[in-house]
């Protein structure tokens, strides 16, 4: 029970060398005990201070409860200046200037919603709903006639977490984020919540057991005063008496006229009343139709809005008529398969805790790497169908210690380096399995940045960093003349070098994993799909690009080339092959070499560019050539018919190295054997080409020593030159006997 002394009164202290403020004090508390909360909160000093009520100075030693005022007092701060003059000091411009700057600066659209939804993200919340309500509302029970343009039509934003006592603080601080001092929040400037200026003048918040209306005009709940706040049950008797007043926040959502008897909302909602005519903070007005066309903006990139969060699974747009009929405009859910239901919450744990580890400064050497499939699905109320899209995910959090460098800016700008890579395995009406072809990779800082020139990567993937973003969160702060000490830029530049390639490495080598693990025909992964992951070096933006050469390094520490027989091999072990397999003699060669165990890989150009860009000067990529093909022909023989030991001739002959060709057993005769080169001279080893002179018929019986007359041209000719690279015309057991 509160007795005289022990009652709480509100005591505002008015524009002046602090700011306005409003402080909760108690009867008993003397002017003095509010100097000293003023100097605690500003540093400005007790001797400095002189409070005045009206055109009375108060003595330090006056009681508040001895002052005549119901709950509330305005008081006016004066410093008694250098030598006792008037006031001095910088001051902060006026609330509604602060935030027209912001809205200047910061982009109306479909950011605004991934804001909201970030800020979701930060509490931990898993739902976010988004809900424009055209319903009229009562206007009789209000706390003041001028709140009734705001009973009207209204956007809704409802997350399934409530408030903390620091989220209620946080948000009246516009100029200061409080979670830029916690590297764990997603969001980190103040400026994303303030954006829903765009769009009201009056937001209103109702979480837990709290409900507050900010007003940055200051003209609704009394002179400079930029809000108001209600708890449900120590101010029941005024929000009963104001029953119109607070018929926005019942009956949606779940919140019923219980909830307000019980005195706790499970869950947070914020009412945004459209801005219906210009005011001092933005002449932009709303309306249904650019509430849908803020929907629509958002639904641009909205099957990427989830793929980097960790907590928001399930985010829903929708509508309410003014009959109270409602319908869903679109939704958005992440998921997992039943097979891998664990696997994303188990790496989100993982990340978690490797976050915190940096946060607490404990030394790591390494980079902490996470992977899991999501299926990403949306439903539209045009479409019949779900489409979805299935995509695997690697985050990753680097060590403190891998980079002195970024260890003292993370520091220094409370920033984590976390990067988070992303491939599509498959679109919505895809039938090809793996990664989508000329898929177009953005950037994100959690959330996709908006679209456009600034943040296409030219990557084969998603990328997502713990960025530092412009002031606007358009786009990722780089390097430029102007700026090229900047910590934030050079921050970004050391996370795309030294975080980005293990991550994207990981990726790939995981991929493959599950390209080994996986069974069956409808398997999302495949070959092609793995090779489309490696970037292609002409198409990657520069600011990626020193990306590349580590991620390539890193790469080839392992086994990354599918040889032909089906197995994962390094560099060192593979042989690069570029014949056209549409052609008899392609397939022959490479059947053979894959008969006789030889790791033959076939990459798609841009990898094989990859591959020579990268390859040490000690491990140069090897190709399939007819002077290898010799070689494994002398240690193999090949086991097919005469078709392919007829192409694989035609192969060995087509450097016209000929006098490599001693002792392979590759010489085509009449009666369907093979003779090997010799370079005997004695009869019983010549072998004779016929020709129109001296055709096969003058020969019965010796079929065993002429050479097939039905060879193609070109081969024979490449035989005949055989014959002929030596003076003598006796080469390998031809005979000069036999011309044309």
């Amino acid at each position: 029970m509160e007795t005289k002394d022990n009652r709480w009164l509100r005591v505002t202290v008015l524009p002046g060398c602090v700011g306005c403020r409003t402080v909760a004090v108690l009867e008993s508390w003397t002017v003095r005990d509010l100097k000293e909360r003023i100097l605690a909160e500003t540093g400005f000093p007790v001797s400095e201070q002189r409070l005045w009520l009206g055109d009375r100075e108060l003595s330090d030693w006056i009681k508040f409860g001895d002052l005549t005022f119901k709950n509330r007092l305005f008081v006016k701060l004066q410093s008694k200046g250098l030598k006792g003059g008037g006031r001095f000091g910088q001051t902060t411009p006026p609330l509604v200037d602060f935030l027209k700057d912001i809205l200047r600066r910061y982009p109306e659209g479909g950011q605004i919603l991934k804001e909201l939804i970030q800020n979701a993200e930060d509490a931990g919340a898993t739902e976010v709903k988004f809900l424009y309500d055209e319903t009229q509302y009562g206007t009789e029970t209000l706390w003041s006639k001028d709140m009734a343009q705001y009973q009207g039509a209204a956007l809704y934003v409802y997350n399934n977490a409530v408030f903390t006592p620091e989220d209620w603080h946080g948000i009246q601080e516009i100029a200061r984020s409080r979670k830029k001092d916690d590297p764990l929040k997603v969001g980190r400037f103040g400026i994303g919540f303030n954006s829903v200026y765009h769009i009201t003048d009056v937001p209103c918040i109702f979480s837990g057991d709290q409900i507050g209306m900010l007003d940055p005009h200051q003209t609704l709940f009394g002179p400079h005063e930029s809000g108001q706040c209600w708890n449900l049950k120590d101010d029941s008797k005024e929000i009963s008496e104001l029953s119109d007043q607070f018929a926005p926040f019942i009956g949606i959502f779940g919140s019923t006229k219980e909830t307000f008897i019980n005195g706790s909302f499970p869950g947070t909602f914020f009412r945004f009343p459209l801005r219906l005519q210009p005011s001092q903070l933005s002449s932009n007005l709303y309306n249904k139709q650019k509430v849908l066309e803020l929907f629509d903006s958002f639904r641009a990139d909205a099957d990427t809005v989830l793929l980097f969060l960790k907590s928001v699974q399930d985010v829903s747009l929708h509508v309410r008529e003014a009959d109270g009929a409602e319908k869903l405009v679109f939704r958005v859910t992440a998921s997992e398969d039943k097979a891998l239901k664990q696997e994303r919450p188990h790496s989100v744990k993982v990340l978690g805790t490797a976050i915190s580890n940096y946060c607490k400064k404990i030394p790591s050497d390494s980079i902490t790497c996470v992977t899991y499939h999501i299926n990403i699905a949306l439903e539209d109320e045009s479409a019949k169908d779900r489409q979805q899209t299935s995509w695997l995910v690697c985050n990753s959090v680097g060590g403190r210690g891998i980079s002195g460098k970024l260890d003292s800016l993370a520091d220094e700008l409370k920033f984590v380096p976390i990067i988070g890579i992303a491939m599509c395995l498959s679109g919505g009406g895809d039938e090809e399995k793996g990664a989508v072809s000329d898929f177009a990779g953005k950037a994100f800082c959690f959330l996709p940045l908006p679209p456009g020139e600034e943040s296409q990567t030219g990557l084969p993937v998603h990328v997502s960093g713990f960025f530092g973003l412009t002031d606007n969160r358009r786009s990722i702060k780089w390097r430029e003349l102007d700026q090229w000490r900047d910590p934030a830029a050079v921050w970004n530049e050391s996370l795309v070098r030294d975080v980005v390639p293990k991550a994207y490495a990981t990726l790939i080598f995981d991929s493959i994993r599950r390209l080994e693990a996986q069974r069956g025909a409808d398997a999302p992964l495949s070959v092609d799909a793995v090779y489309r992951l490696w970037p292609d070096v002409s198409r990657v933006r520069a600011r990626w690009r020193p990306a590349l050469q580590p991620l390539f390094a890193d790469l080839l520490q392992g086994a990354v080339l599918r040889a032909l027989g089906g197995r994962w091999v390094r560099l060192e072990q593979a042989r690069f092959s570029d014949l056209d397999e549409r052609s008899e003699r392609a397939r022959a060669v490479l059947g053979y070499l894959r008969g006789a165990g030889e790791q033959v890989v076939r990459v798609p150009a841009h990898l094989a560019a990859a591959v020579q860009l990268a390859a040490p000067s000690d491990r140069p990529p090897r190709t399939v050539t007819p002077a290898w093909v010799r070689q494994v022909l002398r240690k193999a023989a090949p086991q097919g018919g005469a078709a392919e030991k007829l192409h694989l001739l035609d192969f060995v002959l087509s450097d016209r190295a000929y006098s490599e060709l001693l002792g392979l057993e590759l010489l085509p005769l009449q009666n369907g054997s093979f003779a090997p080169f010799s370079s005997s001279v004695s009869d019983q080893d010549v072998v004779y080409i016929t020709s129109e002179d001296y055709p096969r018929s003058l020969f019965p019986g010796l079929e065993g020593k002429l050479i097939l007359d039905n060879l193609k041209p070109h081969l024979l000719a490449a035989l005949k030159e055989a014959a002929q690279t030596r003076a003598q015309h006796l080469l390998w057991g031809y005979s000069g006997m036999v011309t044309d």
